[in-house]
C-alpha cells in the first residue's frame, strides 16, 4: 500500500512541476485529496506557520521592490563590479550572494546577470564561470537568509524551532558553510571551458556579426527617487537587523504571564511575521508607495505562487510520512541515523523535484526529525536542499544562459552536462562538509 501511496505523490510533484507556478500546489492538494480520501489517511499538519512567515517576508520584499530599493541595491551592486573586472568571477557570486542573504529572496539575480554577462564580456573573461556561481550562490544565500522562506521553514514550531534550534544556530552554521562553498565553487568554475577568445561559439559570433557592443541601458532617476528608494534600503535592513538580534538573543524576546500561570515567550514564528509586516508597513508610509504597485511586481507574485506551492506540497508531504512513520522507522531509521548523508542525499533529489527550498523542508524534515537525526546536523544538512540547478530548466538557470550573448553558458548534449552543474555540486557538497564541520563546536 506505501508504495501505491508513494506513486501518488511523485505523480502529484512532478505533474505540478511540469505545470509550473501554482501547479505544485494544486496538484500537491489533489494528492492529498487521493490519499486521505482514497487511502484514509488521516491529514498531517498544514504549513500554515511557514506560509504566514512567507507571506509577511514577501509583503516587505514586494514593498522594498515598489518603492525602488531593489534596482537601488543593483546599482550598488554594478557600481561595485565595474571597479573590478578582471576579479568578476570571484565578487560577482558575492555580491549575489550578499544580496540574496539581505534580500531573502533569490529574484533579486535576474537583475545582477546581465550585468554579470556584460562586464565579464568586456573584460574577455568566460562569461560562463562568473555567471554559472552567481547563480548557485543565489540558491545558496537562501539557506543562509535569515529571512527566507527555506529558513522559515526550517524554524517552524514542528520542526527545528520545536527541537530547540534557534535562529543564531543557523546563521552560525549555514553563513560560513555556504559562503565558504560559494568560494570554492568560484575557484572551480575558473577551470570550466576554455578563454573566451578561444571558444569556437564565441567566435563563430563574432565572425556572423551576433556580437555588438551593446550595453545595458543605464536608467536616470531623480534624485527624489533616489532618496525614497534609499529609505526603503535602510528601512528593510532594520527590519533584517532586528530579526538576526531577536533570533540571536532569546531574552530579548517579549514574555507573558498564562492565566495558568506559566510564562510565555515570544516565538521566532511571531517575531518575523510582526517585524516584517510592520516593516512593510513603515516603507509605505514614508516613501509614500502606492499599494497597488507592490503586489503588482514579480516579487509578490514570485511568493504567492511559492505560498500556494507549500500549502499543497508540504501538506501532502507531512499527511505520507506521518501516515506510515511506522514503516520508515522499521525499515530505514538504523540505516540513515548511521549514514546521515542519506537524508542530505534525499532532501537534494526531493528539490530536484519541487524546484523549492522551502517545499522540500517542510516536506522532508519532519521525517527527519522523526527518524531521530540529530537537530544540529539537520542543519548542517540544510544547503543540500538547493539541487534545483540539476535539471537545467530553473527561472535562474534559464535567465544566466540567455543573459550570456557570448554563447559560452549552455545546455551541453547531454541535457545534463551543463554549465552549473559543476559550481552547484561543488558549492553544495562543500557547504555539508563545512556545516557539519561546524557543528562540533557548538
Amino acid at each position: 500500500m506505501i508504495f501505491t501511496e508513494l506513486f501518488v505523490v511523485l505523480v502529484a510533484i512532478f505533474v505540478g512541476a511540469r505545470v509550473g507556478g501554482i501547479g505544485l500546489g494544486v496538484f500537491g492538494m489533489l494528492g492529498l485529496a487521493v490519499l486521505v480520501f482514497g487511502f484514509g489517511l488521516k491529514p498531517g499538519n498544514a504549513p500554515i506557520d511557514v506560509m504566514l512567515i512567507i507571506l509577511s517576508v514577501i509583503t516587505a520584499a514586494a514593498a522594498l521592490q515598489a518603492a525602488g530599493g531593489l534596482d537601488y541595491l543593483v546599482r550598488v551592486a554594478e557600481r561595485i563590479l565595474r571597479k573590478n573586472p578582471s576579479m568578476i568571477t570571484f565578487l560577482a557570486p558575492v555580491v549575489c550572494y550578499i544580496f540574496t542573504f539581505l534580500s531573502g529572496t533569490g529574484h533579486i539575480a535576474y537583475s545582477l546577470l546581465p550585468i554579470i554577462s556584460e562586464i565579464a564580456t568586456e573584460s574577455k573573461v568566460r562569461p560562463e564561470r562568473p555567471l554559472s556561481i552567481s547563480v548557485i550562490a543565489s540558491q545558496q544565500a537562501i539557506t543562509a537568509s535569515p529571512i527566507s522562506a527555506a529558513t522559515a521553514a526550517l524554524l517552524g514550531t514542528t520542526l527545528l524551532g520545536g527541537q530547540g534550534i534557534e535562529l543564531s544556530d543557523i546563521l552560525m552554521i549555514c553563513i560560513p558553510s555556504t559562503l565558504i562553498g560559494v568560494i570554492v565553487g568560484a575557484f572551480a568554475v575558473r577551470f570550466i571551458g576554455v578563454d573566451l577568445e578561444k571558444d569556437s561559439e564565441y567566435q563563430r559570433r563574432v565572425r556572423d556579426g551576433i556580437l555588438k557592443n551593446e550595453k545595458q541601458t543605464t536608467y536616470e532617476i531623480s534624485a527624489k527617487e533616489n532618496q525614497k528608494a534609499l529609505i526603503s534600503v535602510i528601512i528593510f535592513l532594520i527590519g533584517v537587523l532586528l530579526i538576526v538580534i531577536f533570533g540571536s538573543i532569546p531574552s530579548l524576546r517579549p514574555s507573558f504571564v498564562l492565566t495558568d500561570g506559566t510564562s510565555y515567550r515570544l516565538g521566532m514564528t511571531e517575531i518575523i511575521e510582526i517585524v516584517m509586516m510592520s516593516i512593510a508597513g513603515l516603507m509605505l508610509i514614508f516613501t509614500k508607495t502606492n499599494v497597488d504597485k507592490a503586489v503588482k511586481g514579480s516579487v509578490f507574485i514570485a511568493g504567492m505562487q511559492a505560498v500556494i506551492a507549500i500549502f499543497g506540497i508540504a501538506w501532502m508531504g507531512d499527511t505520507f510520512f506521518n501516515g506510515n512513520i511506522v514503516f520508515f522507522k522499521t525499515h530505514i531509521e538504523h540505516i540513515v541515523t548511521d549514514y546521515p548523508f542519506l537524508f542530505a542525499i534525499a532532501l537534494f533529489v526531493m528539490s530536484i523535484l519541487l524546484f523549492s527550498q522551502a517545499a522540500t523542508v517542510r516536506t522532508l524534515y519532519p521525517l527527519g526529525i522523526a527518524l531521530g537525526i540529530p537537530p544540529l546536523a539537520l542543519v548542517a544538512m540544510f544547503p543540500a536542499v538547493n539541487g534545483y540547478f540539476f535539471i537545467p530548466n530553473y527561472p535562474t538557470v534559464v535567465a544566466a544562459i540567455s543573459f550570456d550573448r557570448t554563447g559560452t553558458t549552455r545546455i551541453g548534449k547531454y541535457v545534463l552536462n551543463h554549465s552549473f552543474q559543476l559550481p552547484g555540486f561543488v558549492a553544495t557538497i562543500v557547504s555539508i562538509a563545512v556545516g557539519y564541520f561546524l557543528i562540533l563546536f557548538l
